[in-house]
């Protein structure tokens, strides 16, 4: 993702328009796109926001609010599937997830259910 612009140019911009120009002269003059210019200013008119604002992706999974039912599930049977905590979201708190995305926030909190094999894979030994 790109980085965002400087302040310093931002606010060049801003004050340019306030003092008369159009958000396309402004632009020009500066040599940024016409629609961040517009966007700029316009946040500037409207809020009077002249700093940038927070890029990417916001923090937070839908997960988050039944955080204390999981960590329930898991203590209750410490061998439960993703297939069967999916199924149980779903039926205690009508929440729609898929398997791949509770065990990708699980897996983001340190919980990891990999069962081990008894002895190592490549041994001659019987596993059974």
């Amino acid at each position: 993702m790109a980085r965002a612009y400087s302040d310093d140019l931002r606010a060049r911009v801003i004050d340019m328009a306030g003092a008369g120009a159009s958000a396309r002269a402004s632009a020009a003059h500066f040599g940024v796109g016409v629609s961040t210019a517009i966007v700029w200013i316009r946040r500037a008119r409207q809020d009077g926001e002249r700093s940038d604002r927070r890029q990417g992706k916001p923090r937070g999974s839908c997960l988050d609010p039944h955080e204390a039912l999981i960590v329930v599930m898991i203590g209750e049977a410490k061998d439960i599937t993703l297939d069967e905590m999916v199924a149980r979201l779903q039926a205690e708190r009508d929440l729609q997830i898929g398997r791949s995305a509770l065990s990708a926030w699980l897996g983001g909190r340190g919980w990891t259910f990999k069962k081990s094999p008894h002895t190592h894979w490549s041994r001659n030994a019987r596993t059974s």
